[in-house]
């Protein structure tokens, strides 16, 4: 089993480079798409994802409860959870407790058989936000990032479509 955490900017190819190394274990993908379709755009990225993965793969919804969904689709294919930092936008949305979730998921990764790959944006790279909420999420999704990282077999940083192992 390996969990591998893939991270970078917006638009870097990280989704791309993510299926690739998902590809490369045995069984029948499962995506797991942590993103909702709220609005005309959103509807457009996840149809270009969708588009671009092609129908072998098995698609999994879940916006918020990840852990219990990785448990249920464990034992078989290897997993793409498409992304991270969606999923904690999700959680702080809904007024969940982040930080409880996250140590769920960073406890439970290296318990599953099947691989994971984790998908997830480096949004603090940039200037510091100018308000309140967009500062809590920059850091909670800092620290998220650190947490599974931690976790992870290997860490990977895609800028321009390139990877860069890290661990």
């Amino acid at each position: 089993m390996a969990v591998i955490l893939i991270t970078g900017g917006a638009r870097s190819g990280k989704s791309k480079r993510a299926e690739t190394r998902v590809r490369a274990f045995p069984g029948q993908p499962v995506y797991v798409a942590t993103a909702e379709a709220l609005d005309a755009e959103m509807e457009a990225r996840i149809a270009g994802h969708r588009a671009r993965r092609g129908t072998d793969w098995i698609e999994r919804e879940v916006p918020l409860d990840l852990v219990p969904a990785l448990v249920a689709s464990d034992g078989g294919g290897p997993r793409l959870v498409d992304c991270l930092t969606l999923w904690l936008s999700n959680l702080m949305h809904a007024g969940r407790d982040w930080e409880r979730e996250v140590t769920e998921l960073a406890n439970a990764l290296p318990r599953l058989k099947s691989a994971v790959v984790l998908v997830t944006n480096e949004v603090g790279l940039g200037i510091v936000p100018d308000n309140a909420l967009a500062r809590s999420y920059r850091d909670a999704a800092g620290i998220m990032n650190q947490v599974i990282a931690a976790v992870a077999d290997e860490v990977e940083f895609v800028v321009a479509g390139l990877p860069m192992k890290l661990k």
